[in-house]
């Protein structure tokens, strides 16, 4: 069968690695695609946001499945645009996106199907929003409504960080339209934990747990950024959490979202906080992590085109996902400077370190080819090097020993990714 994968990054990449295990598939294009991919897929110049060139582009090559990995076309409505033109296509439908499209959407939501999650308000007016950070307690989290690239949370210790930060979201408009909305909520304090789920509209099958690292600098300081690494499973993520979520927040979410016309077929990534109190949602997001599909794909055990057109046709039922008896770290490398400012276009060296070493991959978040043919640097995050090992300290020592294979100008990593496994 013929697959189309639509974007570019590190979460692509990994994707396009997963399928192009699958012996049922024998073609795989990808949309923009990037260097990394390119050993995969055939990259094709198309915009992950050109709907309607992306839908021409699969009716003339006679695509069986395409699948989206971003966030932006499954919140533009790409899949409807697919399922208009009878396009077997694997993602939420615009209705259903909204879960991630609309962070005063998901707290409502939560809030009607008692799905639990901090105590919150919405506002669309900055003068509200500041008037009620006047009887507000500190810290507190500021949200901008729409997609931001996972850089729209501000954590506020202080009114004046509060006030400056209504500022920066609704009235700068630092994050554009995403800031017409605001969400305010409560600052809940735990371990972070990620779960990611496959879901048919009304079947979910949950994925190995994960954890991310935000913030640019070690020790979880500096800006928020789209992930600088990550570990799978979190060691945190005991059996009883998982009980209480799967009654309580998983199939609650699912159920929700159909009793509200708007079924969710595709991945529902769960972004949960372990507080005193039990497990709360932090965020959902409405398709694979990135980088939490860089340490979880690699563990899993089934062939994801099984899984991915299971739940296109509703028939998630029939699966059981099954997952190594592993661990696997993720560590981004980035480009010094990132989020802020950086330079790009440099020479990665040393990628054919990777080639035929079992339990070590390469993916690429932010490369290109160069005219000459050379493999550069082309975003902030630009490689996100993941190893497997028996654990995770075995897995952790693998990853930062494959750091090493690798070079580019101004590289910059965490040294600190998964060093929370060491107060297990």
């Amino acid at each position: 069968m013929k697959v189309l994968i639509v974007g570019s990054g590190g979460r692509e990449h990994v994707i396009a690695w997963k399928v192009s295990k699958s012996p049922r598939v024998d073609k795989i294009y990808c949309a923009p695609g990037n260097a990394g991919i390119a050993e995969y897929a055939e990259c094709v110049d198309i915009g992950a946001m050109e709907f309607e060139r992306l839908a021409d582009f699969a009716q003339e090559k006679k695509i069986d499945l395409t699948i989206i990995g971003m966030d932006d076309p499954l919140v533009g409505g790409v899949v409807d645009v697919f399922e208009a033109r009878g396009l077997h296509v694997f993602g939420p439908r615009k209705n259903a996106a909204i879960l991630e499209g609309s962070k005063a959407f998901s707290k409502d939501l939560m809030k009607k199907y008692d799905i639990p999650t901090a105590a919150y308000e919405n506002f669309d007016d900055p003068e509200k929003a500041l008037a009620y950070l006047e009887t507000a307690d500190f810290p507190i989290v500021l949200k901008a409504d729409g997609l931001a690239l996972g850089k729209g949370v501000l954590i506020c210790n202080t009114p004046e960080e509060a006030r400056e930060g209504v500022k920066t979201i609704m009235l700068d408009k630092k994050f554009g339209a995403a800031g017409n909305q605001m969400v305010i909520e409560e600052f809940m304090t735990g371990r972070e934990v990620s779960v990611l789920s496959f879901v048919d509209g009304k079947t979910i099958r949950i994925m190995t747990s994960a954890q991310d690292h935000k913030r640019a600098l070690d020790g979880d300081q500096g800006l928020n950024t789209g992930g600088m690494g990550t570990f799978s499973p979190s060691p945190f993520y005991t059996d009883e959490i998982d009980a209480f979520c799967k009654e309580y927040i998983y199939q609650r979410t699912v159920d929700a979202m159909a009793a509200e016309g708007r079924p969710f077929k595709g991945v529902i990534f769960f972004g949960l906080m372990l507080t005193e109190k039990g497990p709360k949602v932090l965020e959902y997001n409405a398709r694979f992590g990135d980088p939490e599909a860089q340490v979880v794909l690699p563990r899993m055990k089934n062939d994801i085109i099984d899984v991915m057109e299971a739940c296109v046709d509703g028939t998630l039922e029939n699966v059981e996902l099954e997952f190594e008896d592993n661990a696997a770290v993720c560590v981004v490398l980035a480009s010094d400077g990132y989020p802020v400012k950086y330079e790009k276009g440099f020479e990665i060296r040393g990628l054919e370190n990777f080639k035929d070493r079992d339990g070590y991959y390469v993916f690429h978040a932010g490369s290109k080819f160069s005219a000459d043919g050379k493999i550069v640097t082309n975003g902030g995050r630009v490689l996100g090097v993941t190893a497997t090992g028996k654990d995770l300290k075995a897995a952790r020592s693998n990853a930062y020993e494959a750091v090493k294979w690798i070079d580019f100008d101004n590289k910059y990593c965490r040294g600190d990714i998964g060093k929370a496994i060491d107060e297990v």
